[in-house]
């Protein structure tokens, strides 16, 4: 069974940085793709970033490009996602997502595997 384990949340004043982490565990061999989902007070959950295990593909949210850089690290069964230039707006859960496959994806029902999330909060 794949478990994700999210970490680095916290908070920050409006134009920091942070990084989250994600530590997989239980992957079998095939493909992957990892995705980073965010979930605001009073608001639905929204994709941020997606990934490939390869990280061979990348795919943005509108809000996050420019801003945040997903990526993964194979040998450490991690994936990140750098948030710079954070803003108010930015404050959410962050849960990490897994699902089985090559394509990346944005639609929360196509991920299979979830995180428990992380706390980020930004100060204005």
């Amino acid at each position: 069974q794949v478990q994700l384990v999210e970490s680095g949340g916290g908070l920050v004043q409006a134009g920091g940085s942070l990084r989250l982490s994600c530590a997989v565990s239980g992957r079998t061999s095939g493909s992957y793709v990892m995705g980073w989902f965010r979930q605001a007070p009073g608001k639905e959950r929204e994709f941020v970033a997606a990934i490939t295990w390869s990280g061979s593909s990348t795919y943005y949210a509108d809000s996050a490009k420019g801003r945040f850089t997903i990526s993964s690290d194979n040998a450490k069964n991690t994936v990140y996602l750098q948030m710079a230039s954070l803003k108010p707006e930015d404050t959410a859960v962050y849960y990490c997502a897994g699902r089985h496959g090559r394509n990346v994806a944005r639609a929360g029902y196509e991920y299979v595997y979830w995180g428990q999330g992380t706390q980020v909060t930004v100060s204005s």
